[in-house]
């Protein structure tokens, strides 16, 4: 089974519920696991080191890496230029009317904008059939 790595930022992690549990569902029917770091994992702030070495070795053991970044974040930034770095694809996803970044979607292989979960759907799945 492939593996996605979704970065996306921990403080704003709640804001993105349905999102997260759209691409789930949508991933599983497509046999595609969905990690979502900020979920998995939980580090005290003394333990930054630890923290970014599991997620380079999480984005190492990933097929591609989703950017999840409606809110900008600096460790987004960090987690997509290491995957760019290991010439992982990179999905951007914002919704529609939010700031863009250059930086992100110069480091990225498709950007995706949606509306709500309904839309991020149906544009993913679009996506995925053009990955297969």
């Amino acid at each position: 089974m492939k593996k996605v790595y979704l970065a996306i930022s921990y403080s704003n992690r709640g804001l993105f519920d349905n999102e997260i549990e759209c691409l789930k569902n949508l991933f599983k029917s497509n046999n595609l696991e969905l990690l979502v770091f900020v979920d998995k994992y939980n580090f005290k702030t003394s333990q930054e080191k630890e923290m970014m070495k599991s997620a380079f070795m999480e984005i190492d053991d990933s097929d591609f890496l989703i950017a999840e970044l409606t809110t900008k974040s600096i460790g987004v930034g960090i987690e997509i230029g290491y995957a760019f770095a290991k010439k992982k694809p990179i999905i951007y996803l914002r919704k529609k009317y939010t700031e863009y970044s250059t930086t992100a979607s110069g480091s990225s292989t498709y950007n995706v904008e949606y509306e709500n979960e309904f839309d991020l759907y149906k544009s993913m799945e679009k996506l995925l059939s053009q990955l297969n």
